[in-house]
């Protein structure tokens, strides 16, 4: 980007919250970081112009993630597999729309 070249842009996809008991910006929020499109519904967009504030962005470089990450393999959760699993889904969502 700094070359000039045009960025390539992180995508977003549908955030908005599916459980009823969790905050109607919550992903909004924690996803908020600069040159990302948000896919948000309309719902949730309205619901962020209403009442919504961005405290903080996304750090550029993960902020703290290999510490939070190293916290999920402490508490037992098969990091690499789980990573792989999600892997595959993607994938398989994505070759049944018939893109890759």
């Amino acid at each position: 980007m700094n070359a000039g070249a045009r960025p390539q842009r992180l995508l977003l996809a549908s955030t908005g919250t599916k459980d009823p008991k969790a905050p109607d910006i919550l992903y909004v929020k924690a996803l908020a970081a600069p040159l990302t499109v948000d896919t948000m519904p309309e719902a949730t967009l309205k619901a962020f112009a209403d009442h919504g504030v961005v405290d903080a962005v996304m750090a550029a470089d993960g902020g703290d993630c290999e510490a939070v990450i190293a916290e999920f393999a402490k508490a037992g959760v098969d990091v690499d597999a789980l990573s792989a699993r999600l892997q595959e889904e993607a994938r398989h969502r994505s070759s049944s729309r018939g893109t890759n």
